[in-house]
């Protein structure tokens, strides 16, 4: 586990190089979105921050912990897990790099983590301590505004999230993926999960999943070839999402 600590002015030529290769991961990160490389280098070469390394499978964070540092996915990629009573494992969510990792409970009364964050390929996060996090946000406007815009999409995400579980129904919620992922007027999608992530995603089994679907396409609903799936029915999709 590689592990790099950078202090104040340092200008060794070969943390250097690996560090402006870091600066062009983060110009495409939305807490960054707005600046110039140049001006994250500004800004990573005035603080604390450390770099980690994992490999697959790896736990990162685990339930129940402090949030304590701002995480930044910078290669790679992480899943969000948690365990339900039943102990099934629910996968919660991806982020890709690169994305933030709980940036929603780094601030508030309860900033636990509520699920298990596991890597899922060779991955790369950024970690800018609470504090030293608080005195960036104070002392840049467009990383302050940027955090605020995560904190809000995040929330929105929440709330969709709290929508999709309430359907009882496993083909209420595949009507609902479906035509969240077709868009208003959309015909057709290509499902970008399997169907196996699908029943993780639902916090059912692959089966369950492919029996949905079959029945789905017996009911005029559907029709899917692979995961190809031709919306015939929006009406009747809508019908059962309780739209």
């Amino acid at each position: 586990m590689k592990l790099l600590w950078l202090k104040g002015h340092i200008c060794l030529s070969v943390l250097l190089n690996i560090l402006r290769m870091d600066f062009y991961k983060l110009d495409q990160s939305p807490l960054f979105r707005g600046l110039l490389p140049s001006d994250i280098e500004g800004i990573m070469k005035n603080i604390h921050f450390r770099i980690r390394r994992y490999g697959p499978g790896d736990l990162i964070a685990q339930s129940g912990e402090k949030v304590s540092s701002m995480m930044i996915v910078t290669e790679g990629g992480v899943k969000g897990e948690m365990t339900a009573y039943s102990g099934r494992v629910i996968k919660i969510e991806e982020v890709e790099a690169p994305g933030a990792v709980a940036a929603a409970f780094l601030f508030g009364r309860k900033n636990i983590l509520p699920v298990n964050v596991i890597a899922i390929v060779e991955t790369e996060i950024l970690f800018i301590e609470k504090t030293v996090f608080l005195q960036l946000l104070k002392g840049n406007s467009r990383v302050l505004v940027n955090f605020l815009d995560m904190i809000s999409n995040r929330s929105q995400f929440l709330s969709d999230k709290i929508r999709f579980l309430s359907f009882k129904t496993i083909k209420g919620k595949l009507a609902h993926y479906i035509l969240q992922q077709a868009g208003e007027s959309g015909t057709s999608v290509r499902l970008g999960l399997t169907q196996s992530s699908i029943g993780d995603l639902f916090g059912v089994t692959r089966p369950s999943v492919s029996r949905a679907l079959r029945e789905m396409e017996e009911e005029g609903l559907i029709a899917a070839k692979g995961k190809s799936v031709s919306i015939t029915d929006r009406q009747g999709l809508s019908e059962l999402t309780g739209n």
